[in-house]
């Protein structure tokens, strides 16, 4: 039976299809492993080889190889074709690196090269062929789908406005909620038009920048851009990046040299009365192709923006309300403070992204080079490059969600996240501080919060006394229990 590999090139040939649109097809995993499947009607497996392990399923198996130190899974590989398939999964030779990185390596294309110091002579080419496992191969299988379906064709209803710019006031009377792509004020940063891979590794190739669980230099991370076959590959993520890079930020008739600034629509930041106290709120974005940020909302009930400089972001958004579930494919918890789903961008996007398009609430778009989206306070979000891609995040509080930020701050002290550790109470300093700059919005804030926490109580002592009734003869301490949606489209439980 072919697997999915050579059945895809088949149905592709009986479709007619030229051979530009082979380009798409996934190639066959390089230790020529396969889809469980093919075992139905095949005359040998591997698996067979590994006696009573075999009993357990290959997600098990893999997770006791966690367990096992780098000359464990060396000898255990030695042992059989399967044992070596699966000590060469990828995801060991991660955490083992990051674990332990070595004092100094070159990345050669994988985990386990990397780690081991092979170089790709040096690496052996075992047929394991005759091995059939899900586990193994879905997580290739998801490293070289194209991602160009899934930005394509996008609904009229779905598509992300577009716009040229905004004004301050503009954005406060109408827009403050509302997911837009601006696609003007980044292409007047001196940034843009002097930034690429190219041109930053001539100044900043040895400098360090975080990209997830570790430390590389930029030009070790652009090797690792350039190749890798990573499910999820790492995503340089720097919060100090002005101050290693030696930048100015800010309008450039006020800063000269400066690098960038927020268009001037975004300019209203609350966080900002914090000084230097305030929680991290700007990052570079480095990736390749594939990387990315499965669902999430953004910290401390904040709202961002998100300038691309080189290459193209997929987005896919979600309105946070209490009347909509989250996106298909993510769970919370019940106190809102864990969110899971799965593992990877593709794998989201194989199993659910037919489904959250016909979601009620779903927009999309591509964010292209040159321009900017903007991601309002308590909007789920996945974000794809499209290819490598350098971009600049920043977080802020506008006057539209002043309320929801101090909701957030008072009442979810721990999920806050971004603060220094010497900084005690995040939520009295910032009202300490908002009251000797802007006292009126503050009062007005907190009026207003305090207005929905007094609403959601009444409707929970309605609920829990059964006051909800619409009988007008009915006893107003019947008792009893009933259940009901709130009408409140707030989302001041949410994180």
């Amino acid at each position: 039976m072919p697997d999915i590999t050579t059945l895809g090139r088949h149905l592709r040939d009986e479709d007619g299809l030229d051979d530009t649109d082979t380009a798409d097809v996934i190639p066959g995993h390089p230790l020529g492993v396969k889809p469980s499947g093919n075992a139905l009607f095949a005359a040998r497996n591997l698996r067979n080889a590994i006696g009573t392990i075999g009993l357990l399923p290959d997600e098990l198996v893999l997770i006791l190889l966690e367990f096992f130190d780098c000359s464990d899974l060396l000898r255990l590989g030695r042992t059989c074709k399967a044992f070596y398939a699966f000590t060469r999964a990828e995801d060991l030779w991660k955490t083992l690196f990051i674990r332990s990185p070595p004092a100094s390596f070159t990345w050669r294309g994988t985990w386990r090269a990397t780690y081991l110091n092979l170089a790709p002579s040096r690496v052996a080419s075992v047929d394991c062929s005759s091995l059939f496992s899900d586990a193994l191969h879905r997580p290739f299988y998801c490293a070289h789908i194209s991602l160009e379906p899934y930005a394509s064709n996008i609904p009229a209803g779905n598509q992300i406005v577009r716009l040229s710019d905004l004004s301050p006031e503009e954005f406060q009377e109408k827009w403050s909620n509302t997911p837009f792509i601006l696609t003007q004020p980044v292409k007047d940063w001196p940034a843009y038009h002097q930034w690429s891979v190219e041109t930053l590794l001539p100044k900043h190739g040895e400098t360090p920048f975080r990209a997830e669980a570790v430390d590389w230099h930029l030009r070790t991370y652009v090797d690792y851009m350039k190749n890798n076959s990573d499910e999820s590959p790492l995503y340089l993520f720097d919060k100090a990046f002005v101050p290693k890079m030696g930048l100015k930020v800010g309008p450039i008739d006020q800063e000269p040299g400066t690098a960038y600034w927020p268009p001037s629509c975004f300019g209203e930041d609350f966080f900002s009365v914090l000084g230097n106290d305030r929680p991290d709120r700007q990052w570079l974005i480095i990736g390749p192709e594939r990387s990315g940020s499965t669902f999430h909302k953004d910290p401390n009930a904040t709202s961002a923006w998100n300038a691309v400089i080189r290459g193209s972001k997929y987005w896919i958004m979600f309105p946070s309300s209490s009347k909509l579930p989250p996106p298909p494919g993510v769970y919370v918890s019940d106190d809102q403070s864990e969110v899971t789903s799965p593992l990877s961008i593709a794998e989201w996007l194989l199993g659910f992204h037919a489904e959250a398009r016909r979601t009620q609430g779903c927009i999309e778009g591509i964010c292209r080079e040159g321009e900017i989206l903007h991601v309002p306070s308590g909007w789920w979000h996945l974000v794809v490059n499209l290819e490598p891609a350098i971009a600049i995040t920043q977080n802020f509080i506008p006057r539209a969600h002043l309320t929801a930020a101090l909701d957030f701050l008072s009442n979810k002290a721990d999920q806050i996240s971004g603060f220094r550790k010497d900084v005690v109470n995040p939520y009295e300093q910032f009202v300490a501080k908002m009251q000797e700059s802007h006292p009126e919005l503050l009062k007005s804030a907190l009026d207003e919060l305090s207005k929905k926490t007094e609403g959601k109580k009444r409707k929970w002592d309605d609920i829990v006394r059964g006051n909800a009734s619409t009988d007008a003869n009915a006893e107003p301490d019947a008792g009893g229990f009933s259940f009901g949606f709130g009408g409140d489209d707030s989302d001041v439980d949410i994180p």
